[in-house]
């Protein structure tokens, strides 16, 4: 069971589960990764798009060890059992789509490209 972050490019959802073995993007916590921090250093080859284009979302642990996914409202649901699959979740997690900026993407009504 790991924490990380994941973006939904296309039909492709990247997944990074957290290792301390890669110290790029690495959050204030040091526990997970930051969006922003780690786009660069694992963006698709060739894209020019910003961090914040694609929908996007992260797992975390509740502190009593329950997995909880954060993500934007366009990754659709079906997509639950590969996002568990690609960080080890053996429970199913609690599920929160965020509406709020952190999570805006390019499908979202006010994004801008800043």
């Amino acid at each position: 069971m790991a924490r990380g972050v994941f973006w939904l490019v296309g039909n492709e959802l990247l997944a990074f589960p957290f290792s301390e073995d890669f110290a790029y993007g690495v959050a204030k916590s040091g526990k997970t990764y930051n969006h922003e921090k780690l786009w660069d250093h694992i963006k698709p080859k060739g894209c020019s798009k910003r961090f914040d284009h694609y929908p996007r979302g992260r797992v975390e642990y509740t502190g009593k060890g329950k997995p909880v996914i954060y993500m934007n409202p366009n990754i659709a649901m079906d997509l639950i059992p590969e996002i568990m699959e690609k960080f080890g979740l053996t429970e199913y997690p609690t599920v929160k789509y965020d509406h709020s900026r952190h999570y805006r993407c390019f499908l979202d009504e006010g994004y801008e490209n800043v």
